[in-house]
């Protein structure tokens, strides 16, 4: 069953941004695209702990700020020749709202 949570306003985050969901479970990064989509991923690149929030977000990806390994939004999956991935979490636009499945991420264990 599916419980969303409201995180904020979509203009809360810059184009090709992210802000950081702090949850018992550790941090989420929800980004926004240049095309207003927005997509959630572990705040952790599983590489070396960069904090993919603070990530270049470019196309429907985000490059770590720490080794430059990128990201697919939709999957997790590490792209290129890299090798790993974080979770992926459904988020959505309701009026303008930011919405979070927290059903998800009841399931993630703390970092």
């Amino acid at each position: 069953m599916t419980h969303w949570i409201d995180i904020g306003r979509l203009d809360d985050i810059p184009v090709r941004g992210a802000r950081v969901v702090k949850t018992g479970a550790g941090c989420v990064a929800v980004f926004r695209t240049g095309a207003d989509e927005v997509f959630a991923l572990d705040d952790r690149c599983p590489h070396k702990g960069g904090p993919l929030s603070e990530g270049i977000v470019h196309g429907r990806s985000v490059t770590c700020p720490l080794h430059n390994w990128v990201f697919a939004f939709e999957s997790g999956e590490a792209q290129g020749t890299d090798e790993g991935r974080v979770a992926t979490y459904a988020v959505r636009i309701e009026s303008g709202r930011l919405l979070l499945d927290a059903s998800r991420l009841a399931t993630r264990s703390a970092a």
